[in-house]
């Protein structure tokens, strides 16, 4: 194995996000229509995919289809976390709790608010606010 430091090669700008979902279509219509994010296209077998900022999000049914999902927790990066929690709760969405401080840093506050899509992957606002 390498050392990553002689060689300067280190992953850093993530492409494409999968989540496993169970109803590709029920999961477009929640992250276009509630959460507001730019819809690119859908493609068989059971995709959908989203353009966050030049990341792509695939909503994958296949994967659900297989028998084991698993998801990583997608953190959006919002400037107002408060405006952002109060407009999807008013779109339908349950948090599991309101927007809390997790950790200070000399410069900033981050804070965050986590949430579920419809098929229980969590997900989560989060934003740093200047100290």
């Amino acid at each position: 194995m390498s050392d990553p430091g002689k060689d300067n090669f280190g992953l850093s700008k993530i492409g494409q996000i999968a989540v496993p979902v169970r109803d590709v279509d029920r999961a477009i219509a929640f992250y276009r229509d509630i959460l507001g994010m730019r819809f690119l296209f859908k493609a068989p077998p059971g995709l959908g995919f989203f353009d966050c900022d030049g990341v792509r999000l695939l909503l994958d049914a296949a994967a659900e289809a297989q028998g084991k999902s698993y998801s990583s927790i997608i953190y959006y990066t919002v400037p107002d976390l408060q405006a952002a929690f109060e407009k999807l709760t008013a779109r339908g969405v349950e948090f599991e709790e309101k927007p809390k401080l997790v950790a200070k840093f000399p410069d900033y506050e981050l804070w965050m608010a986590f949430f579920r899509d419809p098929d229980s992957n969590l997900l989560a606002l989060m934003s740093e606010v200047r100290a």
